[in-house]
């Protein structure tokens, strides 16, 4: 059964891939969000770029082919609702977008992400600034003000399960109303 801070992360998710605001998710939404996102650390290179593209463009195909119940090509907040609901459908597609995201952040390839990267992708993505401070302190930055790569793509993982609750993920939604 989900929690409720997993249906709360949902709804802020379904609202921030929803990048032309219309109410329903389409291939447009995700290749909008895409460019934003690969756009928000220039001088990442070109296969992280094109990594997290090619991620952003099959989890929009993964979410049409698993959630489009009526078949109109569109996923309506309901239909997403379904996420939530089935993990198991879409862990393949959340472990490959979880670490094409982290990676992006690591443009020098150290195998950390730098808090004014992070930041940057994040703010690309649509969640507020305190949200996303909130979030890397909860990661617990280490030298640097830095986070570990596999930590942030642990804590992308963890957003999407349906069990968990009091995860740093959690900072996203506090207050996130849009």
């Amino acid at each position: 059964m989900p929690t409720t801070e997993a249906n709360d992360r949902v709804q802020l998710v379904f609202s921030l891939f929803d990048a032309d605001g219309n109410g329903v998710l389409e291939a447009d939404d995700f290749e909008l969000m895409g460019t934003r996102v690969v756009e928000a650390v220039p001088e990442a290179g070109d296969s992280a770029k094109t990594r997290l593209l090619d991620a952003f463009r099959r989890y929009w195909e993964t979410l049409v082919r698993e959630l489009d119940t009526d078949g109109d090509g569109r996923v309506s907040p309901e239909e997403f609702t379904a996420i939530v609901l089935d993990p198991q459908r879409f862990d393949a597609t959340v472990d490959e977008f979880a670490d094409a995201l982290a990676t992006i952040g690591d443009p020098d390839g150290d195998g950390f992400v730098e808090r004014a990267h992070f930041t940057a992708l994040m703010t690309a993505i649509g969640f507020r600034r305190a949200n996303i401070d909130a979030l890397f302190d909860a990661f617990e930055p280490v030298g640097g003000d830095r986070v570990p790569v596999t930590t942030w793509a642990d804590g992308i993982r963890d957003y999407y399960r349906p069990e968990k609750a009091g995860i740093p993920g959690d900072h996203l939604t506090a207050d996130a109303a849009r």
